[in-house]
C-alpha cells in the first residue's frame, strides 16, 4: 500500500501551494497520480508546435516562433500605452499585444530576431490573429542552450494547458513527480498484458511524458489506452453480473388484465419494430432478476385531412377547418366524443383514396386508417402504407374499409316534409328545394327518418330487390345524394353515368342476414391531388377515433404503455422519470387519455381492471402532493409520472415494480439507481432515449444495460434545411432570418426562436455588473480585443428580452408569445395549448421545448446564441419542426468568428441531420464523456487516453476480456491491482452498488 500512497501523495507537499493550487482550482489536478495521467494532447519537435497558418480561435496555443518587429503605441492622448509584437515561424504571421506596465519586460526580452515558445488564447482584432498578453519562454539565450538543445532533440509534449499554467509550465511540474511513475499499480494481468503485447505500466507514463520517438508515444498510448478501457469494462462487467444476481418479482403477463383491456381499445396493431421490442420487454420482465434496457430511437407520425375534408358531428358534417377544441364528434362506434386538440399542419402534399363503389376521400400521406385484409384481419395503415401495396398477389385489391355505426344525426331545424313523400316527389322528378337534391334537413336526420328517404326515394325513382336497389336515371346531384344517404345506413352504393347528366345508383343495404363483411369498400386506387391546407384533430375517446366524410373512420397515434400495465396487471407499480415538467404534464396527460376510464381505477365511473395514475412535481400544491403520496404507498396509483420529485426521500411506493427512465441523457447513475433503491426489491428498469447513440458508446456509456434499437424513422417527417446565421459577421443575414420567420407564417406555420436564458432584472443587473468589473479589471485598450471576448462578457441571449425586441420589432404584428421554465405549470401549458392550437405565430422560448413538445405545423426555428448549446442539444430542438410534411428550416445564430471551434461545431450540425454522425461528431471535439455519470457528482471524467468512437476495436476487445474475467472471477481475487484500480475509479457508493452481487 506505500506504492498507492506515493501516487496519493498531495501535489503541494512537491510542487508548492501556489502551483498546486492553480492545477487543482483550474485543471482538477490534486495528486501525484492526477498529474501523471494529465497525459500530452500532442507533441512537436523543434518549431513544430501550431504553425501561425494553422492556429484555431478562441482556443489556447503554444507556438514557437521568431519576433519579426516590436513598436511601443500610445492611445487616450498618451495615457495609455501598448506593445505590439509582430511574430513569424514561416508559415503566417501572429501579433502580440501587452498593456501598459505589462510591456516594460516583453519590450526588452521580445527583440527582433529573438526566438522564444509563446502560449495565450487565439483572438482576432482588427482582422489580424492576436495573443494578449501571452506567456512566454525565449529560447535563445545562451543561458538556455541546454533547452534549446533538449527541443532540437526530443520531441515536445504539450499539455492540455489553461490560461493560468502554460504547457511548459505542466512539463515542468511532470518532470518533478515523474519519478514516482515506478510506484503505479499495474491494473492488467499480466497473461493478458503479455498476449496482446503490451508495455508495461511504468514503462508507459514514462514515454507518454518523456518520448524518445514517435515509437514510444504509439506503444504508450496503446497501453494506456487499454487501461481505461479494460477497467472501465471491468466495472460494467460487474454491475451486469451484480444485476443478474440481484432479486427481483418476476412481473408475468396476466391474462384478461388491464393490458388486455387496453389492448381492445386499439383500433390498430403495433408495428413490427414495436412488437419485437414488446416482446424483449416483456421477456425480461418475466424473470427474476431486474431487467436492465437501454430502449432508444423515436417513432412518431402526424395526419391530417383537407380544411374542407368533412366530420361527422351529431348535428351533421362540418369541414375540418371548422373544428376547434370542445366541438362533439362522432367516433366509429356510434358514441360521441369532444375534440381536445387542433393542430394546424399548413399545406402539405394530399391523396385521393378511390373505394370500390366510386367514393373518394382526400387526406394526408400519414392519414390513418382502419382497414381489413385477407392477410392481416383488421389493422391500421396509414396512406402511405395502403398505396405502397394497393393490390394482392392475385390482383385484387389488398385493403377495405368497413362502414362505421349508423348514428341519429340532428342539424337542429325543423322537418316539415314527410320522408317518405319526399323520397317520391325526388325520386319522380319533382323538384326539391335545393334543386332536385336532398335537402340538408334530411341529410342530417334520425337514421328511421334517413332509411324512409332512402326508400321513398326508390319507390318514386328506381326498382327495389329485397334490400338491394336501383335508383335509375337520377340527376348526377340527385344520385350523389342517393348514394351517402345509402353509406350513412352502413350500406354501399355505386354510381353509374346515364347520359346527358344523369346517373344510376346501385344500391345495397344491411338486413336480411346479409353479412357486414359484404359492405366493406375496398381501396381500388390512390391518387395525388397535390398541395393543399390540412390539419389534423385529437379526440377525447379512448378509441382516438372518429368518423370522416362517407363514413370512413380514421383515429390519432398513441403512445404504447403496455410495459408499465403489464407490471401493474402482476401486482406492482410503475414509475416515470422525466427530466422536466412540462414532458411530465404532457406524459400524464396523453397517458390518462388514452387510457380513459382504466385510468380511473378506484373512482366513480373507472373501469373495474383500472388504475389510478397520478402526477408528481415539484411545483404541485401541498394537497394535491399529499394525495399523490398517499397513493403512491397505499398502491392505489398503479402508475406515476413525475420529475426529480419522485427522488425526494418523503416519496415511498406500495410495492414499485418497474423504473422507465425518460431522455436517459438528462440523468445520472445516481438519479437512476435513487429512484431504483425505493422498491422493495429492486425493480425492472428500462431507459429511453431518442437521442441516437453510436455502438462505442452504448458498449461505455450504458455498457451495464441491454440494448433495444426503434430504428424506424418517424412517419412522415420532412427534410429539416439548417443554416448558421453570422450575426457579428453579416447582420444583414440576421435580418433575413427575420424576414424567412415572418414568411414561414405568412405560408399558414409557425416559428419557434430559442434562447439560452430566461432573464430578469436580477439577473440582467448581476451579468452586467460582472462584465463591468471585467471590463474595469481589464485595462484601457481603446476596442475589446476580439467578437468573441465581448461574447463572453455579455450575458447569454434571454427569453424575455427577445421576445420583447421581436414584437416591438422584426416581428411586429405576429402573435408573440414567451415561454420558459420559470412559468407557473398552468402558464406553461397555457401558452403550449395556443401554441398547438395555431392561436400564436412564434413561440421564444428556453429548452423546455426540447423534447416532448409536439407541434406539426412549426416549420421554422432560429436558435439564438446557438454555440451556447451542445452538439445534441441542438439536434434534440432542430427535431421541433419538420415534423409535418412542410419542409423545416433551422437558423443557428451566432456571433462567434468564422475560423472558431465554435462555428465549427456549428457547421457540423447544420450539415448533417444524421444523428449518430452527429452524437460521433460530439463525442470527437468533447472527447471524454463521463461514461459512469459521474458528472453529477462532480468527479472527474474516467477516460483520458481512450476515445469512445475511435478506439471501437479497443472497447470490443476490452469488453471479451472483461466478461470472461469477471465470470471467471466475479470477485476479482486473483487481480488485487485489478481491485485497486477499480476502486480509483468509482467512488464508494459506486463500489456498494457493485458489490450488492
Amino acid at each position: 500500500m506505500e506504492r498507492v500512497a506515493a501516487l496519493d501523495e498531495p501535489l503541494k507537499k512537491i510542487l508548492g501551494g501556489t502551483t498546486a493550487k492553480v492545477l487543482a482550482e483550474h485543471l482538477g489536478l490534486e495528486t501525484v497520480g492526477d498529474l501523471l495521467h494529465h497525459y500530452p494532447r500532442r507533441y512537436a519537435e523543434r518549431g513544430e508546435l501550431t504553425r501561425l497558418a494553422d492556429l484555431p480561435l478562441d482556443e489556447h496555443v503554444t507556438v514557437v516562433a521568431r519576433v519579426a518587429d516590436a513598436r511601443v503605441l500610445t492611445f487616450n492622448h498618451g495615457r495609455g500605452q501598448r506593445l505590439e509584437v509582430n511574430l513569424t515561424d514561416g508559415s503566417g504571421r501572429l501579433q502580440l499585444v501587452f498593456f501598459g506596465r505589462g510591456s516594460h519586460k516583453p519590450h526588452k526580452d521580445l527583440l527582433p530576431g529573438k526566438r522564444a515558445m509563446f502560449a495565450g488564447k487565439v483572438s482576432v482584432f482588427n482582422r489580424k490573429l492576436q495573443l494578449a498578453h501571452p506567456e512566454y519562454e525565449l529560447l535563445d539565450r545562451e543561458a538556455d542552450s541546454g533547452a534549446v538543445d533538449a527541443f532540437a532533440n526530443q520531441l515536445m509534449p504539450i499539455y492540455p494547458a489553461c490560461q493560468q499554467m502554460a504547457s511548459w509550465k505542466i512539463a515542468k511540474a511532470v518532470d518533478a513527480v515523474l519519478p514516482s511513475a515506478q510506484d503505479a499499480v499495474d491494473p492488467l494481468p499480466p497473461a493478458l498484458r503479455e498476449g496482446r503485447g503490451l508495455v508495461p505500466l511504468t514503462e508507459a507514463l514514462l514515454k507518454i511524458h518523456r518520448p524518445g520517438t514517435k515509437a514510444d508515444i504509439a506503444d504508450a498510448r496503446a497501453r494506456l489506452k487499454w487501461d481505461e478501457a479494460f477497467v472501465l469494462q471491468v466495472a460494467l462487467a460487474r454491475r451486469r453480473l451484480a444485476e443478474t444476481q440481484l432479486p427481483a418479482v418476476p412481473r408475468q403477463l396476466i391474462p384478461g388484465g388491464i393490458l388486455d383491456a387496453f389492448d381492445a381499445r386499439l383500433p390498430f396493431t403495433l408495428t413490427e419494430g414495436q412488437t419485437k421490442v414488446s416482446r424483449e420487454i416483456f421477456d425480461d420482465l418475466a424473470t427474476e432478476h431486474p431487467m436492465h434496457r437501454l430502449l432508444q430511437g423515436e417513432v412518431g407520425s402526424g395526419k391530417a385531412q383537407p380544411l374542407d375534408a368533412l366530420v361527422l358531428t351529431p348535428r351533421g358534417f362540418r369541414p375540418m377547418g371548422a373544428m376547434a377544441p370542445g366541438v362533439e364528434v362522432v367516433v366509429p362506434s356510434g358514441e360521441t366524443a369532444l375534440v381536445d386538440g387542433v393542430f394546424p399542419q399548413g399545406e402539405r402534399e394530399v391523396w385521393r383514396l378511390v373505394l370500390s363503389d366510386g367514393s373518394t376521400v382526400e387526406c394526408d400521406d400519414e392519414h390513418l386508417w382502419i382497414v381489413s385484409s385477407r392477410a392481416t384481419g383488421e389493422c391500421v395503415r396509414t396512406t402511405r402504407e395502403l398505396r405502397s401495396r394497393l393490390l394482392d398477389d392475385d390482383g385484387r385489391p389488398r385493403w377495405s374499409i368497413a362502414p362505421a355505426t349508423p348514428v341519429d344525426l340532428d342539424d337542429g331545424g325543423h322537418r316539415p316534409l314527410d320522408p317518405h313523400a319526399l323520397g317520391r316527389t325526388l325520386g319522380a322528378g319533382g323538384a326539391g328545394p335545393a334543386g332536385r337534391t336532398v335537402p340538408d334537413a334530411y341529410r342530417n336526420a334520425p337514421v328511421k327518418d334517413r332509411r324512409a328517404l332512402l326508400h321513398g326515394l326508390l319507390d318514386g325513382g328506381g326498382e327495389r330487390r329485397g334490400t338491394d336497389g336501383v335508383f335509375r336515371a337520377g340527376p348526377a346531384p340527385l344520385a350523389a345524394d342517393v348514394a351517402w344517404l345509402t353509406r350513412s345506413l352502413g350500406g354501399t352504393a355505386r354510381i353509374a353515368p346515364a347520359g346527358d347528366g344523369a346517373a344510376a345508383v346501385t344500391v345495397r343495404l344491411p338486413g336480411d342476414g346479409a353479412g357486414g363483411a359484404d359492405f366493406r369498400r375496398a381501396v381500388t386506387a390512390v391518387e395525388h391531388v397535390g398541395r393543399r391546407p390540412v390539419q389534423c384533430i385529437s379526440v377525447a375517446h379512448p378509441s382516438r377515433a372518429y368518423v370522416t366524410d362517407h363514413f370512413t373512420v380514421t383515429h390519432n397515434t398513441m403512445v404504447a404503455l403496455r410495459a408499465m400495465l403489464g407490471v401493474v396487471d402482476s401486482g406492482g407499480q410503475a414509475a416515470m422519470l422525466a427530466p422536466t415538467e412540462v414532458l411530465a404534464q404532457q406524459h400524464h396527460r396523453s397517458i390518462t387519455e388514452m387510457m380513459g376510464e382504466l385510468a380511473e381505477g378506484g373512482m366513480l365511473g373507472g373501469a373495474e381492471q383500472g388504475t389510478k395514475v397520478v402526477l408528481l412535481t415539484g411545483s404541485m400544491g401541498a394537497a394535491a402532493r399529499r394525495r399523490a403520496l398517499l397513493d403512491l404507498v397505499t398502491g392505489e396509483a398503479g402508475i406515476v409520472i413525475g420529475t426529480h420529485a419522485l427522488i425526494e426521500d418523503v416519496v415511498q411506493f406500495h410495492d414499485l415494480g418497474l423504473v422507465v427512465v425518460d431522455e436517459q441523457h438528462r440523468f445520472g447513475v445516481e438519479q437512476r439507481d435513487a429512484l431504483r433503491s425505493k422498491g422493495k426489491q429492486p425493480p425492472h428498469l428500462l431507459v429511453m432515449t431518442a437521442t441516437p447513440i453510436p455502438r462505442t458508446v452504448a458498449m461505455t456509456v450504458f455498457g451495464d444495460l441491454e440494448t433495444s434499437v426503434l430504428d424506424q424513422l418517424p412517419a412522415g417527417r420532412s427534410p429539416i434545411a439548417s443554416h448558421v446565421v453570422p450575426a457579428k459577421d453579416k447582420p444583414h443575414f440576421l435580418a433575413r432570418a427575420w424576414e424567412r420567420v415572418r414568411e414561414e407564417v405568412a405560408a399558414g406555420h409557425q416559428a419557434y426562436v430559442v434562447c439560452p436564458r430566461i432573464g430578469d432584472d436580477e439577473d440582467d443587473g448581476a451579468a452586467k455588473g460582472k462584465a463591468a468589473k471585467g471590463k474595469k479589471a481589464s485595462g484601457a485598450q481603446e476596442e475589446p480585443s476580439s467578437p468573441e471576448d465581448l461574447a463572453e462578457k455579455r450575458p447569454p441571449l434571454a427569453v424575455l428580452d427577445i421576445a420583447e425586441q421581436l414584437r416591438t420589432g422584426p416581428l411586429a404584428g405576429l402573435r408573440v408569445a414567451a415561454l420558459h421554465g420559470r412559468m407557473a405549470p398552468d402558464d406553461k401549458d397555457a401558452v403550449m395549448r395556443r401554441f398547438a392550437a395555431g392561436e400564436l405565430d412564434v413561440l421564444v422560448a428556453t429548452t423546455v421545448i426540447e423534447v416532448g413538445v409536439n407541434v406539426p405545423n412549426a416549420t421554422a426555428m432560429v436558435i439564438m446564441d446557438a454555440d451556447r448549446f451542445g452538439v445534441s442539444q441542438l439536434h434534440q430542438l432542430r427535431g421541433r419542426v419538420g415534423r409535418g410534411s412542410a419542409p423545416g428550416l433551422c437558423l443557428l445564430v451566432s456571433e462567434m468568428p468564422e475560423a472558431s471551434p465554435a462555428r465549427a461545431r456549428l457547421a457540423a450540425v447544420a450539415a448533417t441531420l444524421d444523428g449518430f454522425e452527429l452524437s460521433r461528431i460530439d463525442l470527437e471535439q468533447r472527447r471524454e464523456g463521463d461514461v459512469l455519470g459521474q458528472a453529477q457528482s462532480g468527479v472527474r471524467s474516467s477516460l483520458r487516453m481512450l476515445a469512445v468512437i475511435d478506439d471501437e476495436e479497443v472497447i470490443e476487445a476490452a469488453r471479451d476480456e472483461a466478461t470472461a474475467l469477471v465470470a471467471a472471477d466475479p470477485e476479482l481475487t486473483g487481480c488485487p491491482e485489478l481491485r485497486t484500480a477499480l476502486s480509483a475509479l468509482l467512488d464508494e457508493e459506486r463500489e456498494q452498488y457493485l458489490d450488492k452481487g
